[in-house]
């Protein structure tokens, strides 16, 4: 079953139901524009701003310097963006820098980027959301003390499991899910925006000063781990480019309209929560959001944590929407199981993908230290995108035949990587125990590479191999993808 392209007729099923029908399995082109705003906008607005202003506020001192990261922050990414959007729609093929990074570096590094982002980052990011999800809606029952744990780790596995069903169910479904809970979370900050300004035309701005700002570089330095991690997901949407009708034109707008609004969202929902709270007050708070809420709503404050939930929830969707197409892509290449190069025949989705994610993310739930996992997640990610904008110019150099509708200044990769190197050298005095987890989890790339890519599988392990292929594949019933689409 696992050999050659196949194609999946079928009889009308329903609504949902049809979406293979007499088509070639594969993904499709089916996102639009505002498919892929959504994306970004959901996959970026999730836990990050809610809980990552203690992170910024406990690394910077004051709220001056703290508004300073978050400001320096979303310009960081929108440079970051910017240079992807080049790679993006010169090398059209789902898996991001991943892709770019094979092209570029080669084999060994491409996979060590693979492992990064598939054992670590991906994973590790959405059960960070996940908890925070249930943090949140479970709020309201325990308004005076934190959440029992073992509660919170049950319900972020329910809300991983449920929305991997949705991403194994329908794309229309998932990109649904992404687009209704987008629009929770927006309404939720702008509830937060628009209270924050009433509070500013009344006078309330003695927080906002720089007092007590930081003068060690180096938590300076993690200050921007919690500010970059609120703005992890601007490359998401690079990642499902093949999904995209006309990306070349569709791909930049979506990052440029995603990442100004996020920023300005982002800014103003920080000085919302400085109008009321001192800088005390949310450092001691688990859920800045539900305590801003307490100290105005009155008896409508449940709406927060609820609004809040969505917007989690919507983030868990968004991170599992676009990941799956990673492992998807690293399976293409070869380098990672044959299966997750699948599709499910009937609902046209990368289903064993789906379920390998879902099934990590619920492995990184043995911890609850959401800062802890910030920290491995941030060294990890700033390190790998890194990488990959450094594809920019070097491309240039080695491929200057590839058509690039979008050529941008190399001034702005070179900053970028200079600033990449700041934040992931720097952090390694300020944290060495966490930096040194995260170059640990890193590491176990390599033997990894050498024993079950670069060296020959015995036969044995290669006949066992697709013998469990076969077996799930008859399981889930699903395909291999047809090459021109994939």
């Amino acid at each position: 079953m696992t050999k050659g392209t196949q194609q999946y007729e079928q009889a009308p099923t329903g609504e949902g139901e049809g979406e293979g029908q007499g088509q070639v399995v594969g993904l499709k082109p089916k996102m639009t524009l505002l498919n892929g705003i959504t994306v970004i906008v959901g996959s970026i607005i999730g836990s990050g701003i809610f809980i990552s202003p203690t992170g910024v506020l406990l690394n910077t001192g004051s709220v001056g310097m703290s508004l300073i990261v978050w400001v320096t922050s979303g310009l960081f990414s929108m440079i970051g963006a910017y240079c992807y959007a080049e790679l993006g729609c010169m090398i059209q093929k789902t898996g991001a820098d991943y892709a770019y990074i094979m092209i570029g570096f080669g084999p060994f590094l491409a996979f060590m980027r693979l492992w990064i982002e598939c054992m670590i980052v991906r994973p590790c990011s959405q059960t960070i959301v996940a908890l925070t999800f249930s943090v949140y809606i479970m709020k309201p029952f325990f308004p005076n003390c934190a959440p029992p744990d073992d509660a919170a780790r049950l319900l972020a596995a329910v809300c991983i499991l449920t929305l991997a069903f949705v991403n194994c169910w329908s794309v229309k479904w998932a990109t649904r899910v992404q687009d209704i809970f987008t629009g929770a979370k927006l309404f939720a900050l702008a509830v937060i925006i628009i209270t924050g300004f009433v509070q500013l035309c009344f006078g309330h701005v003695e927080y906002f000063t720089f007092e007590n700002t930081e003068t060690d570089i180096t938590k300076i330095a993690l200050s921007f781990y919690s500010g970059l991690f609120a703005y992890n997901g601007w490359n998401y949407l690079n990642f499902v480019i093949e999904e995209l009708k006309d990306p070349v034109q569709n791909l930049p707008k979506a990052i440029y309209i995603s990442i100004s609004l996020v920023t300005v969202v982002y800014v103003l929902t920080n000085v919302a929560f400085y109008t009321t709270l001192s800088p005390a007050e949310v450092l001691g708070s688990e859920a800045v959001a539900v305590t801003f809420a307490n100290r105005l709503f009155g008896y409508m404050a449940w709406i927060m944590p609820v609004f809040v939930a969505c917007s989690t929830f919507g983030a868990v969707n968004g991170v599992l929407l676009t990941s799956s197409r990673l492992f998807y892509a690293g399976a293409l290449e070869g380098q990672m199981p044959e299966i997750l190069t699948m599709i499910q025949v009937k609902r046209m989705t990368p289903t064993p993908a789906v379920i390998v994610m879902a099934f990590l993310s619920l492995a990184y739930l043995g911890s609850s230290n959401i800062f802890a996992l910030i920290s491995y997640v941030g060294f990890a990610t700033w390190l790998s995108i890194g990488l990959g904008v450094f594809c920019v110019p070097l491309l240039r150099y080695t491929h200057p035949d590839l058509e690039r509708p979008i050529k941008v200044n190399l001034v702005w990769p070179i900053l970028y990587i200079i600033a990449t190197i700041f934040i992931t050298v720097v952090p390694m005095i300020a944290a060495p125990k966490e930096t040194g987890i995260g170059v640990g989890m890193i590491a176990t790339g390599a033997p990894v590479y050498l024993l079950f890519i670069y060296l020959r599988k015995p036969e044995a392990i290669k006949r066992m191999l697709n013998k469990c292929t076969e077996v799930v594949q008859k399981m889930m019933m699903v395909l291999p993808a047809e090459k021109g689409n994939s």
